[in-house]
């Protein structure tokens, strides 16, 4: 454990006087995030002096990226009697499109591919990002 990661009582008071700090300059209230503040962030806290967009602090972040064939919902009973062979209907004609998630937020269409014996995904259609941060409000 890091010394610096230990939190004193006079720690918590500290941060309390900058949440209340922070609050006070927001106009009041408790901040909360929103993709209005993420906004915010891209605009002005990733600029650099010459005013591009600074990306370096977040190409780092990991995320998960995930296609989804489709979906369904079934009961509990019908679930616990799948076994090998079982088939399951989804929610989607063979041949639309598979959705390509990052994080549980759809950001593009795709189909599948094979490239050097291995599955991948074309994308056919990329949502945005106009449209992604409206699917997050």
């Amino acid at each position: 454990m890091n010394p610096s990661d230990v939190t004193t009582p006079n720690d918590s008071a500290v941060m309390d006087e900058w949440a209340s700090a922070l609050a006070e300059a927001s106009g009041g209230g408790k901040p909360t995030p929103t993709p209005a503040g993420l906004q915010t962030l891209v605009d002005e806290g990733l600029r650099s002096n010459n005013e591009d967009i600074n990306l370096d602090v977040i190409l780092d972040i990991p995320v998960t990226i995930s296609m989804e064939v489709g979906n369904t919902k079934i009961n509990i009973r019908n679930l616990l009697q799948l076994n090998q062979g079982s088939v399951i209907e989804l929610d989607r004609m063979a041949g639309e499109p598979l959705d390509v998630k990052v994080n549980g937020t759809l950001i593009a269409h795709g189909e599948v591919v094979v490239v050097n014996e291995k599955f991948g995904i074309r994308l056919t259609d990329v949502i945005s990002p106009a449209e992604r941060v409206k699917k997050l409000r």
